[in-house]
């Protein structure tokens, strides 16, 4: 919703390469924005005002 992410790994589950894989996608991707970049477009502007 608001682009602030949270990776969570099981190390019992995962080996090193799945997880170094899973965490280098996890760190290129894009946020997508969408219906909620209007959202934090305006929570920007507000922080910018108090500044």
């Amino acid at each position: 919703h608001n682009d602030a992410n949270v990776l969570a790994l099981g190390a019992k589950f995962l080996d090193e390469v799945t997880a170094e894989r899973l965490v280098d996608v996890f760190l290129h991707t894009e946020f997508e924005g969408g219906r909620h970049a209007r959202r934090l477009a305006k929570i920007a502007q507000l922080e910018n005002q108090t500044r």
